[in-house]
């Protein structure tokens, strides 16, 4: 492992995530999960979002469209509240979501649109 690249993701982690989040995910680790938590925190944040071409709002949004894609609500539901916390607007959401119906089908949008609508909610947006 790298050392550095692991601390720049999991600093990028905590600030998209949470520290609550993260701290969580990486104290229920055992020694068979440990692994993976290690190389997502190192490999996804340090590499991928360590990456500062690209700037938080666009990656949030990219990664908004794919994992609606790939079908994996849960996921899409703690990247939404990223991308929030990233400073993605409840109008880009919609346009992200709209670009999601295009592409991915109506059922994909539905869900989408009722884990934003409720997040959204939650957080008073």
């Amino acid at each position: 492992m790298d050392k550095d690249r692991f601390e720049r993701g999991l600093a990028k982690r905590r600030a998209v995530l949470g520290a609550d989040y993260v701290d969580r995910a990486l104290a229920q680790a055992d020694d068979f999960t440990r692994p993976f938590q290690e190389m997502l925190t190192e490999y996804c944040w340090g590499f991928g979002w360590g990456d500062e071409r690209l700037d938080a709002r666009t990656r949030s949004l990219m990664n908004l469209t794919m994992i609606a894609a790939l079908n994996r609500m849960h996921e899409w539901e703690t990247h939404l509240k990223g991308a929030l916390t990233n400073g993605v607007t409840k109008g880009e959401i919609q346009a992200a979501i709209h670009q999601i119906a295009i592409y991915c089908g109506a059922p994909a949008a539905l869900e989408c649109f009722r884990i934003a609508a409720r997040v959204l909610d939650e957080r008073g947006v």
